[in-house]
Formats: C-alpha cells, sequence, structure tokens
C-alpha cells in the first residue's frame, strides 16, 4: 500500500486539497469492488491541528500532524492563494520536511501554485517545472534557476512532478493513478470524474501579458508601442531605431526584461488580439489576419498553432 501524504498549508487552496484526497480514494474504491486491497493510504498532514483556509471560512482537521510523518511514498503539494511570497513565508517549515522525504525516497508532486513551495526547497533548481500560466512571471523572478514551462500540463523529473494553473492538477492526479497503478484504473477514474485523459498543454487558456515589472523604460516604452502598433508589420530594426539603441543591444537588453525576444513579443501580442478576435467577432480567420497585421496565411496559422496550441479555426470552433 503506498503512502500518500496531502500537505495543508496555510493559505492553500480548499479544492486543492480535497481534490486528491477525493481522487485516491475512488480509486481504493475502484479496487474494494473488483475484489482487491485497497492501494493507497492516504491522509491529510499540516502544521496544527486546524487549518483555517478562505479567510477562516473553512477549517480542515488534518489527520496527523507532520513531525508524526513516518515515511511517504508520494507527497502532494497542494496549490496556494495569495501572495506567493508571503505564502511561501508562511509556509516555510513545510520546506525542510519536504527536502527529507524527497531524500528518503518520496515522490513530490505540486498542483498548480503549489510549484511555488515545491521550488522553495531547491528540489527543481535546474529542472523543468510548470504552474498557472498567469504566474509565469513571478515565478521566473523568484525562482531563475528553475526550467518554467508554462505552458504545460505536466512536467516530470526524478520523482519530481508539476501541474499546470487551476484544474489542470486533475490531469496530473489522473497521471499519477496511472503510474502508480494501471492504465484501467487511470481510465476508470476519467470516466468516473469526467475527465479528458491525455491533455499536456494549457496554451489555449493562456492570456499573454507582457512582463513589464522591470527597470529598463526604453523597454517598457517600445513593449507599449508594439502592443499598440500590433496591426503594423513591425521589424526589429525599426523598433531599435526608433528607440535610439542599436539592435543587438536592443535584443539583448528586451529579452533580459522581458523573457521573451522582440520577434516573440510581437508575435505574441498579435496572437493575443487575434484570439480576442476569434472569440467575440464575427470576421473571417483571413480577416482577423489582416487585422493583426500578418498577409501569409500559412505564416500566421504556424505562429498561432505554436503559441496557442490549436489552428485559429480551431480556436474559433472552441471558444467563439
Amino acid at each position: 500500500m503506498k503512502n500518500v501524504i496531502i500537505l495543508v498549508p496555510e493559505t492553500a487552496v480548499p479544492a486543492a486539497i480535497v481534490d486528491p484526497r477525493y481522487m485516491f480514494t475512488a480509486v481504493n474504491e475502484f479496487f474494494r469492488s473488483a475484489g482487491h486491497t485497497p492501494y493507497f493510504k492516504v491522509q491529510l498532514a499540516g502544521l496544527t491541528p486546524a487549518v483555517q483556509l478562505n479567510d477562516g471560512l473553512i477549517t480542515i482537521h488534518p489527520d496527523l500532524l507532520l513531525k508524526d510523518v513516518k515515511k511517504a511514498d508520494l507527497v502532494i503539494v497542494p496549490a496556494l492563494s495569495g501572495n506567493m511570497s508571503a505564502a511561501v513565508e508562511q509556509n516555510r517549515e513545510f520546506i525542510p520536511w519536504i527536502i527529507d522525504q524527497y531524500k528518503a525516497g518520496a515522490e513530490v508532486a505540486s498542483l498548480c501554485l503549489g510549484a511555488f513551495l515545491l521550488a522553495s526547497t531547491g528540489l527543481l533548481d535546474g529542472k523543468s517545472c510548470s504552474t498557472h500560466w498567469l504566474f509565469a512571471n513571478d515565478f521566473k523572478a523568484m525562482f531563475p534557476a528553475v526550467a518554467l514551462t508554462h505552458d504545460r500540463i505536466i512536467t516530470e523529473q526524478n520523482g519530481l512532478y508539476t501541474s499546470g494553473g487551476a484544474t489542470s492538477y486533475w490531469n496530473l492526479l489522473l497521471y499519477l493513478v496511472e503510474k502508480y497503478t494501471t492504465r484501467e484504473m487511470s481510465i476508470m477514474a476519467s470516466k468516473f470524474f469526467l475527465l479528458e485523459m491525455g491533455r499536456e498543454w494549457q496554451s489555449p487558456f493562456m492570456m499573454f501579458k507582457g512582463q513589464k515589472d522591470h527597470e529598463d523604460l526604453e523597454v517598457v516604452k517600445a513593449q507599449e508601442f508594439i502592443e499598440k502598433n500590433y496591426m503594423a508589420r513591425l521589424t526589429v530594426d525599426e523598433l531599435s531605431g526608433k528607440f535610439g539603441i542599436g539592435r543587438r543591444t536592443f535584443e539583448r537588453r528586451f529579452k533580459k526584461a522581458t523573457a521573451n525576444t522582440v520577434v516573440e513579443y510581437i508575435q505574441r501580442v498579435k496572437v493575443e488580439a487575434a484570439k480576442k478576435q476569434l472569440e467575440h467577432g464575427r470576421k473571417t480567420v483571413n480577416e482577423v489576419m489582416y487585422e493583426v497585421g500578418y498577409t501569409d496565411n500559412k505564416a500566421f496559422r504556424d505562429v498561432f498553432k505554436k503559441i496557442v496550441g490549436m489552428s485559429p479555426i480551431e480556436y474559433r470552433h472552441k471558444y467563439n
């Protein structure tokens, strides 16, 4: 029997505690119904006997205190809420415990913004990690040694797992069920919870907001110019000339400040504008393409699919 410990941090998202418990206990029921012994022992562990969440509206009573956990096979780090720096600091006592459990052989999975707490252990340094796309810039600033791949729903390296934003953690839970039990059990869980299996990307849900929380004022001006003139055919030479900066210096400063190359930034702004028109407007895909400054249909489709994970037509059918 695998010992699953679900942490109960302060400021945790209640659903990210309850949902994994529900998933693993449901799988136990599937085993019982088939005449087998339950596979998981699921326990909630916290620092205190009662943890108040959502401004005191919800109180969770862990099964045991963290100090009383003997050995975990799988540790679940639920999503945190609020300011991430403050949330990590408030839950700092979990960090050495997570490290010790991992060194003792446990695997560790973070759900959504739980990646901030997991990354604070240093275990993700040099490894890939996903989290909620909306907090990508904050994560990069706090953990520059971690390779953030926030467009992916699941990452796995050396017994460390992370998931994308919000309810995409259900896909990681399905993945863990299959890894620890069987494909059949994972399929049964997906049917029971009405979950789509095999989702790999959260790209279609991402809304691009350029990173402007930096001190390079000329780059901020360039970002604002791009965002106001996305319908034009902008070039790096034109932008560097407009702001009086040599091209190579401009590209270096832009990438350092925004984590995007100039071309990537232009593409993302154009695609974000196209997404909004496809969601709410009545224009054809070709009309939208021209509106955002593209004249080559193939080039537009290729860039759109690279960033969003589906074609403009597929996106329109899904979200219009």
